[in-house]
């Protein structure tokens, strides 16, 4: 029988908007069903972002995504928040990898053995579909706050400190979703 080692890539999207929750996924690839194309999330077309994201539910091994509230970030902090989020989605797989390989320059703690890889979504394939199932899944999130919050222009900016969202933010106050340890939004209080 062989073992084989599951690798899981994790990363995040959304710690530097001002609304809405920071999202993480876990990936693991299957070495059988290589994805083509896949790179750092910021980097491909939203179109491409949404063909990959597409792919990696259906091809990967095993995939989740986790998220953090704006209240949990408002509590513990972007940081600690992201590595919350990250911890949910590997805890989320329906296998527990064997290493966790993470975008950035810490690791949530999950007690299974981890590295931290800066630039690890554009070299290493699970970390770079971790990144685009993230960023897709927070994508679609703010598409519908939107709805519950027009006014803001989340479709637009996706809760990043745009001067639009700026404007909004002065024009409507802040809503449920923002972020209120986030200076723009905190000088509103």
């Amino acid at each position: 029988m062989s073992s084989i080692i599951l690798v899981c890539g994790v990363d995040e999207a959304g710690r530097g908007p001002l609304a809405g929750p920071v999202y993480a996924a876990a990936v693991i690839l299957d070495d059988k069903r290589p994805i083509a194309g896949l790179g750092d999330s910021k980097k491909l077309s939203e179109s491409k972002r949404d063909r990959l994201a597409a792919e990696i539910r259906l091809h990967a091994t095993a995939w989740a995504i986790a998220t953090a509230s704006a209240e949990e970030i408002d509590e513990i902090n972007i940081l600690q928040a992201s590595l919350l989020a990250m911890k949910r989605a590997v805890e989320k797989l329906s296998l527990r990898p064997h290493e966790v390989l993470v975008d950035g320059l810490y690791c949530p703690d999950t007690g299974i053995p981890s590295r931290a890889i800066v630039k690890g979504d554009s070299s290493v394939a699970a970390i770079s579909a971790a990144s685009i199932l993230a960023k897709t899944a927070r994508d679609s999130a703010m598409l519908q706050l939107h709805e519950c919050y027009p006014q803001y222009g989340f479709d637009a900016h996706k809760g990043y400190p745009t001067a639009a969202h700026l404007a909004a933010l002065k024009l409507h106050g802040i809503s449920p979703e923002h972020r209120k340890s986030f200076r723009p939004v905190r000088e509103l209080l």
